[in-house]
Formats: structure tokens, sequence, C-alpha cells
């Protein structure tokens, strides 16, 4: 059987207003870089990855395209289209420039434009759980006890030997992920995150057991905790 071909799906298009900085987010630098860049770096060298699609506000794309993908030298981002009004829509644009690139079994990988310290393990692991099945959501235990809450009151304690924290990428057959974005917009349904789209149709979504260092970076202390990843276990770009 041929082997399926893998995207990345990196939405980049957040504002970043918890960050509180004069720049977005995905462009404050990180150890000489642009966090965004060591992100694209994973996906850059990771051999299983055919193409890029980038996904940035449109007054940035001219911006991220000189001075994060050429300047970097990305040679994988085959495509940078403009955001949408929220995250959901973002990716919609990404999979609809994806179809001139990818067929209905390949993978697709969304992920967060600001999540550099994914590994290129938990890439491979997503994209052989994603090719069999009808998706693969990275994500960690949680380690702290969670609380429902309604008015300021708890209402429950869930028992967290259940509960996982979603990262990115979550990762889906490019056909299965398409129709769960398609069937959501149609019925105006706003999903937390990708893989919950496909959850409202009755996929099974597995597991893949992810990093805590997998972090989102979106305020000054994610910032702060990034370096000090940075330092302990990546090397900068050249």
């Amino acid at each position: 059987m041929k082997a399926c071909k893998a995207f990345a799906l990196i939405p980049a298009a957040g504002m970043g207003k918890r960050m509180g900085a004069s720049v977005n987010k995905q462009y404050l630098q990180l150890g000489g870089l642009p966090i965004l860049a060591h992100t694209l770096a994973v996906f850059q060298q990771c051999p299983r990855i055919t193409g890029i699609c980038l996904v940035t506000p449109a007054d940035e794309i001219a911006y991220c395209r000189d001075q994060v993908v050429s300047a970097c030298g990305f040679t994988k981002v085959i495509e940078i289209v403009p955001g949408g009004r929220e995250r959901q829509n973002s990716v919609m644009n990404g999979l609809k420039a994806l179809k001139r690139h990818a067929a209905a079994d390949d993978v697709v990988l969304i992920h967060d434009g600001v999540r550099p310290f994914i590994s290129p393990d938990l890439l491979r692991e997503s994209i052989a759980a994603a090719s069999s099945g009808d998706g693969a959501l990275v994500a960690v235990r949680a380690k702290d006890t969670i609380k429902t809450v309604r008015d300021g009151v708890v209402q429950d304690t869930p028992d967290r030997s259940t509960l996982w924290q979603a990262q990115t990428p979550q990762s889906f057959r490019y056909g299965v992920i398409c129709e769960a974005h398609q069937s959501a917009e149609e019925a105006g349904f706003a999903g937390t995150d990708d893989s919950s789209l496909v959850e409202r149709r009755g996929g099974r979504v597995r597991i893949v057991p992810g990093d805590y260092r997998n972090i989102k970076i979106t305020t000054p202390e994610d910032l702060i905790l990034a370096e000090a990843f940075l330092a302990a276990f990546r090397q900068v770009l050249p």
C-alpha cells in the first residue's frame, strides 16, 4: 500500500492580546528568532512532512513570507493564506488551500504556531495514529485537581484519572477533517478545538501521550518558561 503524505497546517493568525506586546506573539523573539520560526523548523526538518500551509493575518502575509519563511529558508512552506475571524475559520481557510496538494487519505497535522517545542517523535506518532483512524490528539494527563464551577461555586470534582489536557498537533486524514469543518460551518457549531469537530460527528480520536514542555506561548510568563526550555533542551536555528 502506498504511504500517505503528511501536511502541516499552522495557524498563526492570533493577535496575542494576553501577551501585551507591540507585535503579535508569533513574531516575538525566542533565542534570537521569532517563535514561529522555531515551530516551523521542527516541521521543515521532519522527513515525513511533505508541505506546510501557514495561516497568518492578511496584512502580515508579506512580512511573514519575507522575514520568517524566506529568511530562515523554510522550503516546505507551500501556502501562506489569510486567517479568518476565529481560529476555526482560519483552519478552514488552510484546509481549502491544501485542496491543491492533499488527497483525502493524506494526513493533516494542525499545530499552533506558538508551540515551538513539539518533538519530531510526536509528529511521527501522530501521523501513524491519524492514518489508521479518525484522528489523533497529542495530550498530557492533568496534573492538578479540576473543578467544575457555576456562578463561583464548585459543582463537581471530576475524576482526574480521566482528564487530559489537549495540545497540538491534532492530526486527521484530510477528507475527515474537511468534512468535520464543513459540517460545523453549516450547523453554526463552534468547537473549542479541531478534535471536537470530529468528535461531534462520532469520530474516534486517539490520544498520543504528549510532553509537558509542548507549551503554547500566550503570556509573558510562558515566554520566560520558553526561554528556559530553549536553553535546556533546544538548539537555536543557525
